[in-house]
């Protein structure tokens, strides 16, 4: 990649990923500095700040390993068992993409470290799109809280869409920080327009808002706008809602959201409402740690490549091979979770020298480990990556998948990038009859033996209200695709009838609304929520399973 264009803006960045070895090296000698003394690392340290020591005496760890301690913080302790800085709150993860919602520990150090990506992306955008300040407004769909106090707990997203509706003319961004969001926010101003519309022609908020800063929020710039409403029902009474986005927003420059990952079975969705927009994915960041910027917002999701930021966490990586990730506690195995092991035991059987950040591979995988000054000490994210190149002498890095988000039934592992793969495969065979596939997820079902692999899919019609048929014959074809596009192993053990025949389930519109509201209501964000790969709750199985409209399952044994 060539260097960003000169400019005193840019000088931090060209620094940063210029100096990085010794940034890390700095960056981990002042945590163990703070923290060395710590209940938790001086039983390891003995109260040494020595970088070889860390790297010798720490285990590498997962969630559950520190959450005794994390527990400990939240019932009342004081945090400096785990961390020396004052903690000023915890992240709550989403709790969606691999299991039970999180607490990780912030304190202000990682706000300002937000501020410096802010601070860092800003010239970036500018290179690619202009001042955005001076051009308009951003219309970002955010949630500082889960909002349930309604069925469907979308008071703040109405209100906002209310409110971007009414500056439409003003609005040069369009966004939140998961594309799938995004998406569900589209699919709702479709089933409110005609409320939404009333409220802008006569300047009066519906009465079910009830929350007081909702209402007071809007009742700033709220005031009748008949021809304003007439013209948005005009835009939106179109057969199809293709380029929705461009025709009701006509300045937004790009659709701001996270589209990588899992997210990217939402790009399809995106490009049919953007209507040519560009998906930018601007940040990689989770609760646990910021990691890296796109410097190349423009990038195609598939090819988009994060850089990671040197002076955010000191990063070190685990060399994983395709198709070898090692089972955590989250893998439904046999219909069951696995076992954790102890940190006793996992340090014992760890054979796997991590790499640092500047001595990793181009094309070779990674899980990511971090250490920060907030308490996480070669702490395991969960996400597999793959290294793509260099910016000066910084590695960049592409999403793969979760590591612990795995189907298997018997000794077959189908991760989640597999299974996307897979679907995004079989899915092709409906495009040509119309149809747009708006979500999905899995379960192994084990309640009969051999057990087998439960897609359950989501469609929806590009034109019309979804009063098309869909064809039984091209849904049996859509299971044999499935299953042809997935691993090795796993067709092995079909072959072997130790895995019985790959299942579609469809279900109503609006299911997945329901399953991320069923989340949502258990204190999930609805700004973060990311619908999960694989199901593993009983009661979110039972929403998709009450809304099941058709079962077809594969005809034969895959080649």
């Amino acid at each position: 990649m060539e260097n960003i264009e000169n400019g005193t803006e840019l000088k931090m960045m060209e620094e940063l990923t210029t100096n990085a070895q010794q940034i890390q090296e700095q960056l981990l000698e002042e945590i163990l500095m703070k923290n060395a003394a710590t209940e938790y690392l001086s039983r390891f340290l003995n109260g040494h700040a020595d970088r070889q020591l860390f790297k010798k005496n720490v285990p590498i760890v997962s969630y559950e390993d520190i959450k005794p301690y994390i527990d400990r913080i939240a019932n009342g302790e004081p945090s400096d068992i785990l961390l020396a800085e004052p903690l000023t709150e915890f992240y709550r993860s989403t709790g969606t993409s691999g299991g039970q919602p999180k607490l990780i520990p912030a304190t202000a150090e990682i706000a300002d470290k937000r501020a410096i990506l802010q601070t860092l992306s800003e010239p970036v955008m500018k290179k690619y799109f202009g001042e955005l300040e001076q051009a308009g407004k951003s219309l970002e769909l955010m949630f500082a809280k889960p909002e349930i106090e309604t069925p469907s707990g979308l008071k703040s997203l109405y209100c906002q869409l209310l409110l971007g509706l009414i500056r439409r003319d003003e609005v040069v961004t369009f966004g939140s920080l998961f594309a799938s969001t995004v998406v569900r926010a589209i699919k709702f101003l479709e089933d409110h327009l005609k409320e939404l519309c009333y409220n802008i022609k006569t300047g009066q908020l519906s009465n079910w808002i009830t929350d007081s800063g909702c209402r007071n929020a809007v009742s700033l710039i709220m005031k009748p706008h008949p021809e304003l409403a007439d013209s948005i029902e005009n835009i939106c009474s179109c057969k199809s809602w293709e380029g929705i986005i461009k025709k009701l927003w006509p300045k937004a420059k790009f659709i701001r959201c996270i589209t990588t990952g899992v997210m990217s079975q939402y790009t399809e969705q995106l490009d049919f409402y953007g209507g040519g927009l560009p998906l930018v994915s601007r940040f990689y960041v989770s609760s646990e740690c910021i990691f890296g910027i796109n410097l190349e917002p423009l990038s195609k999701p598939s090819d988009v490549s994060y850089t990671l930021l040197p002076n955010m966490a000191y990063f070190e990586f685990l060399p994983v091979k395709k198709g070898c990730q090692t089972m955590s506690p989250e893998v439904q195995f046999n219909g069951l979770s696995d076992h954790h092991e102890s940190t006793e035991m996992k340090t014992k059987n760890q054979d796997i020298e991590p790499v640092d950040l500047v001595n990793v591979k181009p094309g070779q995988r990674y899980e990511l480990v971090v250490t920060t000054s907030a308490g996480l000490y070669r702490y395991k994210v969960g996400d597999i990556l793959m290294a793509t190149g260099f910016y000066n002498n910084t590695p960049q890095f592409q999403f793969v998948e979760r590591q612990n988000v795995i189907l298997s039934i018997d000794a077959d592992k189908t991760s989640e990038a597999d299974l996307l793969k897979a679907v995004t495969e079989a899915k092709s065979l409906i495009d040509p009859l119309g149809f747009i596939l708006t979500g999905y997820t899995s379960y192994g079902d084990t309640s009969l033996a051999p057990g087998h692999y439960v897609i359950f899919w989501e469609l929806k019609e590009k034109e019309g209200n979804n009063n098309k048929e869909l064809d039984p014959k091209k849904m049996v074809e859509c299971c044999y695709k499935m299953e042809e596009s997935l691993n090795y192993i796993y067709k092995v053990y079909r072959k072997q009838n130790a895995i019985s025949a790959l299942e579609i389930r469809v279900v109503k519109p609006g299911t997945f609304d329901a399953l991320m509201d069923y989340y949502v209501s258990k204190g999930a964000s609805m700004s973060q929520y990311k619908t999960p790969s694989c199901i593993k709750s009983k009661e979110a199985l039972k929403i998709l399973d009450s809304r099941v409209i058709g079962k077809f399952f594969s005809p034969k044994t895959p080649a």
